[in-house]
């Protein structure tokens, strides 16, 4: 609760008299919490089957990374993580046809027996164009954020990857997230 008043005088002080504080401002609050910091927990992310194995991938760099000391109890930690995570693989089918089709035919016949007479005609064009493809599709999807001990979000991202050259879609998200989260982490500091 202390953190929330802190949180709450920080952006009063900040606004002054002139009213609410600018976005700028409410981002150097959340930037400079993270520098605060040590001990992280990564909650279960919601979503399909996969958000599963995406926590694991995404506590797998975090580790690497070694900005924090992560945590399997929660009560333990400084902050959470918690989010949704959906990694799909699809195969989307595509299926086309053209076509292009004339006949005609004329006859004619007339009298009997020997003096019988008779004409025919007949023409016929015909074209038929067809594809079939199929396409495999490797799309990964997570929304994090990271929420102190008061319930304050100080820390998000959304990240997204059809896969890389050499890694698969959740991989590639976890590492996302993680630079987007350094990359804050570099902007904290420069705010001290």
């Amino acid at each position: 609760m202390r953190g929330s008043w802190v949180l709450w005088f920080g952006l009063a002080a900040a606004a002054g008299a002139d009213g609410p504080p600018a976005p700028s401002e409410l981002e150097a609050v959340g930037l400079r919490q993270l520098l605060t910091i040590h001990r992280v927990y990564v909650d279960r992310l919601t979503g399909g089957e996969t958000a599963a194995q995406m926590r694991d991938i995404l506590i797998s760099s975090l580790a690497g990374a070694g900005l924090f000391v992560l945590t399997e109890k929660e009560e333990r930690a400084d902050a959470v993580v918690h989010g949704a995570a959906e990694d799909l693989i699809f195969t989307e089918t595509h299926t086309s046809s053209d076509s292009i089709n004339a006949h005609a035919n004329l006859g004619n016949r007339a009298g009997t027996g020997a003096y019988a007479r008779s004409n025919t005609a007949g023409i016929g064009i015909g074209d038929n164009e067809s594809e079939h493809s199929q396409e495999r599709h490797h799309e990964a999807l997570a929304t994090v954020r990271m929420v102190n001990k008061d319930g304050d979000v100080i820390w998000s991202t959304t990240q997204e990857s059809q896969g890389g050259k050499f890694r698969g879609a959740s991989a590639d998200v976890a590492d996302k997230i993680l630079s987007k989260l350094k990359d804050d982490f570099e902007r904290a500091r420069k705010l001290k």
